[in-house]
């Protein structure tokens, strides 16, 4: 208990100079205050101030020089984040799998440097650690590894997720979780299950395009909301949404959206998950940033605010973990029967030898202190991506400052179109991806994400500089 308690009050103070040097209290270039210094404003002792320092640096929001000391670093002053976006008027039908297909193939080319697709690199990982957990379950349990897992899935992994269910505010049973591969599959079957074809789902705007293909191959119609890039969806127009038209569900991903990197406060949450509650319509919480916040408490979920069954939490490891191991899980609440229904007549079951690696995994310990390591090192790649977009893109730029996750949604000057520049791109060897992707009416056509989980070097920072060069011969 006295680790943890520890290492909460380092990870406080580094979070609140971090805070200090986005607010510009501490210009780049400055000095930091000494340890002496931080140890006796913030009344802790000599090594909490080096542990949070050492986060600062890991964050790369300071830098040592040689025989002269820690510096705030250099990455000048941010330009503003995007504003808040503007709902649709009304629901459309969807038609982008050709478009999403194709940015999917060229993100996976190994010759070019990756900001499209959102996926982790394999180095901030532990593959090899996972590899051996899963060689160890199979040798040892080779006719439970061999054999289809129940519908519901893995129940010892399921035990697992339960008991990291607390950690953001739900008390879960094993038995009201179901295992899928990947919370893309998650939504998939939580949509399958509360919606039929020509239904209106509301989806925050923009979205994860990953989203916008499940309504399309669903034929659902998607009514986008206006949302913040720091808190949210508007609750006001959703609101107004619900008394305009008949809502089937809203897909929402209030931790760390993708692409804004929004987070929605807990108030909201609660009020949010009230409002739906009255109007009877079902919300399908996509929780697989959650884990991944940059300050010091997990955000709440959605579901740890639900009284009546209506909210279908779904999440995986893709994220934090393992990718290929499509490891993901849904907690659907009143839906458990119809989402266990549309999962078995789907894939039948989840895969079981990946289940029992990162079950096993889950129980050894090691996958809180990796989610340490990992949220240092995504914060501070998040914060040297949005040092050099400032640096390199044009004079208008505007970049969101997220507060977890790993990637970034960057507004461009209105005469950029980030299709065209996305071609050009291309033919340089850098992938990223362009903002119509995230809109069920194709806008943002000025905007684009870039996926900031790619080990720092100075060919990630010259392709940076090559997009801000095409941005800038646009504009």
């Amino acid at each position: 208990m006295a680790e943890n308690t520890a290492t909460a009050r380092y990870q406080q103070v580094a979070d609140k100079y971090a805070d200090l040097i986005r607010n510009g209290t501490f210009e780049p270039g400055s000095r930091v205050p000494s340890l002496r210094s931080i140890s006796r404003q913030m009344s802790v002792s000599m090594t909490t101030a080096m542990e949070a320092y050492r986060v600062l640096e890991e964050r790369d929001l300071i830098a040592a020089r040689p025989k002269s000391g820690l510096y705030v670093r250099c990455c000048g002053i941010l330009p503003p984040a995007p504003a808040k976006t503007s709902g649709s008027t009304e629901a459309v039908s969807l038609e982008i799998g050709s478009l999403v297909l194709g940015m999917m193939r060229d993100a996976k080319a190994g010759h070019l440097v990756p900001f499209g697709a959102a996926v982790p690199n394999p180095t901030f990982l532990p593959t090899e650690a996972l590899n051996r957990v899963l060689a160890r379950e199979v040798r040892s349990k080779p006719e439970t590894s061999q054999a289809y897992d129940s519908v519901q899935g893995f129940e010892p992994l399921r035990e697992q997720l339960a008991r990291r269910a607390l950690n953001a505010g739900s008390a879960l049973s094993p038995n009201e979780i179901i295992t899928t591969n990947g919370a893309h599959q998650a939504v998939y079957l939580s949509l399958s299950a509360v919606t039929k074809p020509g239904d209106t789902v509301v989806v925050e705007k923009p979205t994860y395009v990953g989203l916008l293909q499940v309504l399309e191959a669903l034929q659902l119609r998607a009514l986008e909301v206006a949302t913040d890039p720091e808190e949210g969806l508007c609750l006001e127009c959703l609101d107004e949404a619900i008394q305009r038209e008949r809502i089937a569900a809203c897909v929402l991903v209030p931790s760390f959206g993708n692409p804004l990197g929004h987070n929605m406060p807990t108030e909201k949450r609660a009020d949010l998950v009230e409002m739906l509650a009255a109007a009877e319509v079902p919300a399908i919480e996509d929780d697989v940033y959650g884990e991944l916040y940059f300050d010091r408490d997990r955000p709440r979920t959605l579901k740890s605010f639900d009284n009546n069954g209506l909210v279908l939490l779904c999440s995986s490891f893709s994220k934090t973990l393992a990718p290929g191991y499509r490891v993901g899980w849904v907690a659907p609440g009143r839906f458990l029967k119809a989402v266990e229904h549309q999962k078995y007549i789907t894939s039948v079951a989840t895969p079981t030898p990946t289940q029992m690696a990162v079950a096993a995994y889950l129980k050894g310990g090691a996958y809180d202190r990796h989610l340490r390591r990992l949220r240092s090192t995504y914060c501070g790649l998040v914060a040297r991506m949005s040092a050099s977009v400032a640096e390199y893109f044009p004079s208008g730029t505007r970049i969101t400052r997220p507060r977890g996750g790993h990637v970034l949604w960057v507004e461009m000057p209105d005469g950029v179109d980030s299709m065209a520049m996305y071609q050009l791109a291309i033919q340089r060897g850098i992938s990223f991806a362009p903002g119509p992707m995230f809109s069920a009416s194709r806008e943002f056509s000025n905007f684009m994400r870039l996926n900031c989980a790619v080990p720092w070097s100075d060919a990630v920072d010259a392709a940076i500089r090559t997009l801000g060069d095409l941005a800038r011969e646009m504009s």
